[in-house]
């Protein structure tokens, strides 16, 4: 089946810079997060959910008992309940940035596989019940790993899922996926100092002073070259670093935005809502379960 959509949600992961991937698992009695897309890339594993709707890009599908799904980067995704009466549906979540194998280490003979792979998940990639059963242990394994070993495995995973048989691609190769790539180094220095500096107070003339540009021309740049303007640009680093800490901490979210770089509640609670759905309270208890940062 196919269909198009109309007001995706973009979801501002809590994946920072300084993160090689994130693994999230947990327990629920059904699937409450609506369409959305990301920039990273993420493989899905749904286990007991029986007869619930999966939508990638353009395709809809009800789902069986196990599954696995590689999500590649700004491809709109989503389960949804349909007709599953499971209520312990179990989920699995590994994200990591759409650079975690750099593109020029991905050109080596040897990680042919994968970077086919990765070029086929544009499209939504699913596996067969025989990759499932076998890969299953191993996702589940990585939830309690740490450190550079827990890198290894994940990359070992990834090259197993690049050589099992019977996978297949999901949306139609003309739907819309990955809109923009940059290939810009003028913007990968503006990305690079709001990074590093947005709990500070940054205006579109220091941005376009790291641009070497008039602000003017700068606004028209990254909105051609990102799809974004310089704040929505900057309000989903900053969201990002709140959605971590709203994970990770204690913090009040009062606490939590002055510390991103939210000086106005009001604002930030307003641009919260809109970008994520939600209030910054009910995603916090969204992710009551198991997350690992790596």
């Amino acid at each position: 089946m196919s269909t198009m959509y109309n007001g995706m949600i973009r979801e501002i992961t809590p994946l920072t810079v300084h993160d090689c991937f994130t693994i999230f698992s947990r327990v629920k009695s059904e699937f409450d997060f609506p369409l959305h897309n990301h920039e990273e890339m993420e493989l899905n594993l749904i286990l007991d959910a029986s007869g619930a709707k999966r939508i990638v890009g353009d395709h809809i599908d009800e789902i069986g008992n196990h599954e696995l799904v590689f999500v590649g980067s700004n491809l709109p995704h989503g389960w949804f309940n349909h007709n599953c009466r499971s209520r312990e549906i179990r989920e699995f979540t590994v994200q990591f940035h759409k650079d975690f194998i750099d593109e020029s280490f991905l050109r080596r003979n040897q990680l042919s596989q994968i970077r086919k792979m990765f070029e086929q998940a544009k499209q939504g990639i699913l596996f067969s019940k025989e990759t499932v059963e076998e890969i299953t242990p191993r996702i589940l394994a990585l939830v309690d790993q740490r450190g550079f070993g827990s890198i290894l495995e994940l990359l070992s995973i990834l090259h197993a899922l690049s050589n099992s048989k019977n996978y297949r691609t999901l949306s139609d190769a003309s739907f819309t996926n990955e809109k923009y790539n940059f290939n810009s180094r003028r913007i990968e220095k503006v990305f690079e100092y709001m990074n590093a500096n947005f709990h500070k107070l940054i205006s579109l003339a220091d941005v376009a002073k790291v641009a070497n540009m008039p602000e003017a021309s700068f606004s028209r740049f990254i909105k051609k070259r990102t799809g974004y303007s310089f704040i929505d640009s900057l309000n989903e680093i900053r969201l990002g670093h709140v959605s971590r800490m709203l994970i990770d901490t204690t913090h009040s979210v009062s606490e939590i935005a002055f510390k991103c770089g939210f000086n106005n509640m009001a604002n930030f609670n307003r641009t919260f809502k809109s970008k994520k759905g939600c209030t910054p309270k009910e995603f916090r208890e969204s992710y009551l379960g198991t997350r690992v940062f790596v």
